[in-house]
């Protein structure tokens, strides 16, 4: 049983059944009914259509739950026809599912657990052991975001840039469990620039994949991190990162720059340095210039600065940071990477020690741990 494939058909077969008049919950509840059912067939009865088929088998589910529920709910006014297997067409209902799962009437994580559910076809344990939380909790997240949904009609288009923040949360999660959600939001980018022909579209599939690339090269074999300077670069995928660069030389040849394609150039630009001590520093600190010119993005801000500090000199990186809200996440660690360029490695390892204190993630606790007592040993304290 091809698992891909079936997650590939989930969003266009519940986009049927909510076009023609089923409330999303219990449309996305008979088309889990239907993968299951598939699962349980195609080993031994594959069908010649198998999006058709599974349109018939969850709109059958869908019916049978009604008729179940008609006296509680008293709702008559859909038509209990049973389509005839065959073809269904599924781009415009696909990207409408996007932007529905995107909703700006849902929180950032009710979205992200929907999208992957109704678009990316997982279930719902996969999805709480991703983001390991107890799938009970994963369960009702999902509920009432199905539950808000479903009284959502999109009467107007979507708005792109809500989905591909979605999207972007998505594959910032990374690895957990046993789903790989850097991978699941490649692959649901892909999805969603085959139904619609957008820049910012072409940008964020871009920025995965040249991300994406680096991740072999990331931790050490003790799971430890390793900086992007003393990474080993022959670890990095050539291949995804050529498609990257294509991609995103494509959408920049359209002259309607945007925020992912201007993060995907930085990205692109680092990928393109055979070594750290030949990256494009001074070109990278103008494509965070367009960043914040377009976001005013605090952490474009932040991130500018660390590139002001590789191109003109620690003294300037820190003149920039002086800038950026020093309450921002990582500026403590910036600040204490800055002071240690600059030769102050006493400043720099009192900042290191703060930064550990707040870091996000054990790995990076320990790495920033590490450098504060790399620096004290050197200075004998």
């Amino acid at each position: 049983m091809d698992e891909l494939l079936l997650r590939s058909l989930t969003p266009g077969v519940l986009a049927v059944l909510v076009r023609r008049g089923a409330d999303f919950a219990a449309a996305e509840d008979a088309v889990q009914d239907a993968l299951l059912e598939a699962v349980r067939v195609w080993p031994d009865d594959p069908p010649r259509d198998t999006k058709g088929w599974l349109v018939t088998v969850a709109w059958r589910r869908f019916l049978d739950a009604r008729r179940a529920e008609a006296a509680r709910r008293r709702r008559e006014d859909l038509v209990e026809e049973e389509p005839a297997p065959g073809p269904v067409s599924g781009v415009d209902d696909t990207l409408w599912l996007y932007f529905l799962c995107a909703h700006p009437s849902l929180t950032s994580s009710s979205a992200v657990a929907l999208t992957l559910r109704a678009v990316g076809g997982l279930s719902t344990r996969q999805i709480a052991r991703a983001y390991l939380v107890p799938e009970a909790t994963m369960a009702q997240r999902i509920s009432r975001a199905k539950r808000t949904v479903s009284e959502v009609r999109l009467d107007r288009p979507g708005d792109v840039a809500t989905v591909l923040r979605v999207l972007y949360l998505v594959f910032n999660e990374g690895y957990s469990g046993d789903v790989d959600l850097a991978a699941e939001a490649i692959r649901l980018t892909r999805q969603l620039a085959r139904v619609i022909d957008h820049p910012e579209v072409a940008g964020l599939l871009a920025l995965m994949l040249l991300h994406h690339a680096r991740r072999a090269a990331r931790t050490a074999p003790d799971g430890s991190l390793v900086p992007l300077a003393e990474q080993d670069r022959g670890l990095w995928d050539t291949r995804a990162i050529a498609e990257g660069v294509g991609i995103l030389q494509a959408a920049l040849a359209r002259d309607r720059l945007g925020e992912y394609q201007a993060q995907a150039a930085v990205a692109a630009l680092h990928a393109d340095a055979p070594r750290a001590e030949e990256t494009d520093w001074p070109q990278i600190v103008e494509w965070y210039d367009e960043l914040v010119g377009l976001t005013g993005s605090p952490v474009a801000r932040l991130n500018r600065a660390v590139a002001v500090g590789e191109a003109q000199g620690p003294r300037a990186g820190l003149a920039a940071l002086a800038e950026v809200d020093a309450a921002l996440p990582r500026h403590t660690a910036v600040a204490a990477y800055l002071h240690e360029r600059d030769g102050d490695p006493a400043t720099a390892a009192r900042l290191y020690a703060e930064a550990a204190r707040r870091a996000p993630s054990v790995a990076e606790r320990d790495h920033l741990t590490l450098r504060a007592a790399r620096l004290n040993a050197a200075r004998g304290g």
